[in-house]
């Protein structure tokens, strides 16, 4: 993979940030605290990438992507991405996590069974966690056992899940405790 470049733009959510190579896209990146957080997290993911003018293909799936956080059902499965430094297994969860459509979810467990095995749970949650294009791989749509919202990495943790699925119009049987 050879990132050329990243651009943010504006979201329902905050401003966001995608990063791509000739392959497709290599990061998303969901909204930080300050915009000179976001362009930070990008740096961390694809040091010295430009900021740069999105190739065509790039700004319809941005465009994708605000329409799906404005609450729109789009399907963004089709996007290329160029997951080239992620391990086969990673790209396993990614490609069944892809599959579920907005406003659906599925559980770590749910993935671990298509994958051929139960156990690999707590492995399909680490392989989530470290997701480098949510919302395009889908990560928000997979659940912890019981409907719990199990954990998310990005800024705002579960409350932006739960954001993001409310949404998409996904129901969660789940409310947040005080602690949460």
């Amino acid at each position: 993979m050879t990132p050329i470049g990243y651009t943010l733009f504006d979201t329902a959510i905050g401003r966001c940030g995608v990063a791509w190579s000739g392959e497709g896209i290599v990061a998303v990146q969901l909204p930080q605290e300050t915009e000179a957080q976001t362009r930070a997290r990008i740096d961390q993911r694809c040091p010295g990438l430009p900021e740069a003018a999105p190739p065509p293909e790039v700004s319809r799936a941005v465009e994708r992507i605000v329409s799906l956080l404005e609450g729109e059902r789009v399907d963004l499965a089709d996007l290329a991405l160029d997951l080239s430094e992620v391990s086969e297994f990673q790209r396993r969860v990614y490609a069944i996590a892809r599959a579920i459509p907005p406003g659906k979810t599925l559980s770590y467990g749910d993935i671990a069974r298509r994958l051929g095995d139960v156990a690999l749970s707590r492995e399909v949650g680490q392989a989530l966690g470290r997701n480098p294009c949510p919302i395009v791989v889908p990560c928000h749509r997979v659940l912890a056992a019981g409907d719990k919202p199990g954990g998310f990495s990005a800024h705002g943790g579960v409350v932006t899940k739960l954001k993001l699925l409310a949404i998409e119009g996904a129901r969660v049987n789940y409310t947040p405790s005080l602690f949460d």
